[in-house]
C-alpha cells in the first residue's frame, strides 16, 4: 500500500489501499491521508552490537604452592598492582632471611678487611723492611769478620740465608698489603662476595614476590576458579581478568546504510541490561569490506567514559547520529517510491487524479523522511520512513 501525495494548499498525501494507480483512485478505493509536515529531523543509523573489552587475560601461578588467600571475587574491579591471591610462602621467607644473613656476613667481612686486615698488612710491611735492614747489616758485618779470620765461612753462609729470608718476607708482606688496598685482590674478593650475597637476596625476594599474585593492569575480575587451600600449578588458570580502558562496541550495520557512516560520528549507546542508562560512544572504525553472507559492514565505536555497570560481551543498542535539520519538510518513507534509486517519486492527488511527481530527498532516518522541495500539509503516515 503506497500513499498518494497532493502538493497544494493542503499538500495532502493519500495512501492508496487497493493499489497505487490513478484508476484505483477513480473507483473510490479507500485511501488514508498523510501530510507533509515541517519539523526537526535527525539522520541516524541504528545497530546492535556487543561490548568488547580491550584485553582479556588469564592469571596463574609461576610456582607450585598452596593457595593461602584469595582476595577478589567475580565482578570486582582491581587496580594495577593489587594483590589478587597469596600462596604459601613460609619456605620463601626462610630463604630470604638466610640470604639476608649471608649478605650481612659478607659486608661484615669486607668491613673487617678494610679496617683491620689492611692496616695489619701495612704494619707487616714496615716490620719486614726493618728485619731486612737488620739482616743486611748482619750479613755485611759477618762478611768483614770472615775476611779478617774471626768467623768461619759457615757463619757467612748462615748470615746470607737470613738475608734471603728477610728479603722474601718483605716481598710477601708487600704483596699482602697491596691485596688489602682498594683495588687489590682481597678487597675485590670482599666486594664480589657482597655482590653475590646481594644478588641472592634479590632472587629470594623475587621468589617471595611471585607468591603474591597481583593484577598487571586495571581490570574487572571475570572468573575465579581457585579457593584457599587448593594447589596452584604453573600453567593452570586461577583468575580471568578484563582490562579496563579503551572499551569499545563491535557492531554490524546494514550495507545500505554505509553511505551514512563517517569516522568520528557521535553515537548514543544503551546496554540491554540497563535500558534507562545511555552513554556516549564514537565511531572510529569502518571495515573496508562488506560481509557477503549477511550484507553487513563491521563498525567499531570507542566508549571514552564507560559506565561502571558495563561488562564484557554485553548486548548494546547503538544509534549513530548523522546530519540534523531543525526546520524540514518531512514525510513517511512509505509515501516515497523508489527511495533508494536515482529518481524517487510520489503520487500527487490533483482533483480526482493521482499524478506521478518526482521528489528530491534530503536526510533519511528511522522515522519521517525529508523531501527537499514541497509544502507542509495537515497529517502524515508514521509507518516507516526515508529521510
Amino acid at each position: 500500500m503506497k500513499p498518494i501525495v497532493k502538493w497544494g494548499a493542503a499538500a495532502l498525501l493519500v495512501l492508496v489501499v487497493a493499489g497505487a494507480a490513478v484508476l484505483a483512485s477513480r473507483r473510490g478505493a479507500p485511501v488514508q491521508l498523510v501530510a507533509v509536515a515541517r519539523t526537526g529531523i535527525v539522520q541516524s543509523v541504528v545497530a546492535t552490537g556487543r561490548l568488547n573489552a580491550p584485553a582479556r587475560m588469564d592469571i596463574g601461578s609461576e610456582v607450585a604452592a598452596t593457595v593461602l588467600e584469595v582476595r577478589v571475587r567475580e565482578g570486582d574491579r582491581v587496580k594495577a598492582g593489587d594483590v589478587l591471591l597469596r600462596l604459601s610462602d613460609a619456605e620463601a621467607r626462610a630463604a630470604l632471611q638466610q640470604a639476608r644473613a649471608a649478605l650481612t656476613e659478607a659486608r661484615g667481612r669486607a668491613t673487617q678487611q678494610a679496617t683491620v686486615a689492611a692496616p695489619v698488612a701495612s704494619q707487616a710491611v714496615v716490620q719486614a723492611q726493618a728485619a731486612l735492614t737488620s739482616a743486611e747489616r748482619d750479613f755485611q758485618r759477618t762478611r768483614e769478620l770472615v775476611a779478617q779470620g774471626f768467623f768461619s765461612q759457615q757463619k757467612l753462609d748462615e748470615a746470607r740465608r737470613a738475608l734471603d729470608t728477610a728479603s722474601s718476607a718483605l716481598q710477601s708482606a708487600r704483596v699482602q698489603s697491596q691485596a688489602n688496598q682498594p683495588g687489590g685482590v682481597e678487597r675485590s674478593l670482599a666486594v664480589s662476595r657482597i655482590d653475590q650475597a646481594a644478588a641472592a637476596v634479590e632472587m629470594a625476594q623475587a621468589r617471595l614476590a611471585r607468591l603474591a599474585v597481583t593484577s598487571p593492569v586495571d581490570a574487572i575480575v571475570l572468573t575465579r576458579s581457585v579457593e584457599p587451600g587448593s594447589m596452584a600449578q604453573p600453567g593452570h588458570v586461577l583468575l580471568s581478568l578484563a582490562a579496563q580502558g579503551g572499551t569499545r562496541i563491535d557492531a554490524n550495520v546494514d550495507e545500505k546504510n554505509l553511505r551514512l557512516l563517517t569516522p568520528g560520528m557521535p553515537a548514543r549507546a544503551v546496554a540491554d541490561a540497563y535500558p534507562g542508562q545511555s552513554f556516549d560512544a564514537q565511531l572510529n572504525y569502518i571495515a573496508p569490506a562488506v560481509d557477503p553472507q549477511r550484507g553487513t559492514v563491521e563498525v567499531r565505536l570507542a566508549v571514552p567514559n564507560p559506565p561502571a555497570f558495563l561488562r564484557p560481551d554485553m548486548t548494546v543498542s547503538v544509534e549513530l547520529v548523522g546530519g540534523t535539520k531543525k526546520d524540514a519538510l518531512v514525510l513517511p518513507s512509505g509515501a516515497v517510491r523508489d527511495a533508494d534509486r536515482q529518481a524517487p517519486w510520489v503520487l500527487l492527488l490533483s482533483g480526482d487524479q493521482a499524478l506521478r511527481r518526482p521528489v528530491r530527498l534530503g536526510l533519511r532516518g528511522g522515522n519521517p523522511g525529508r523531501p527537499e522541495r514541497g509544502r507542509p500539509g495537515h497529517s502524515a503516515d508514521r509507518k516507516g520512513s526515508a529521510r
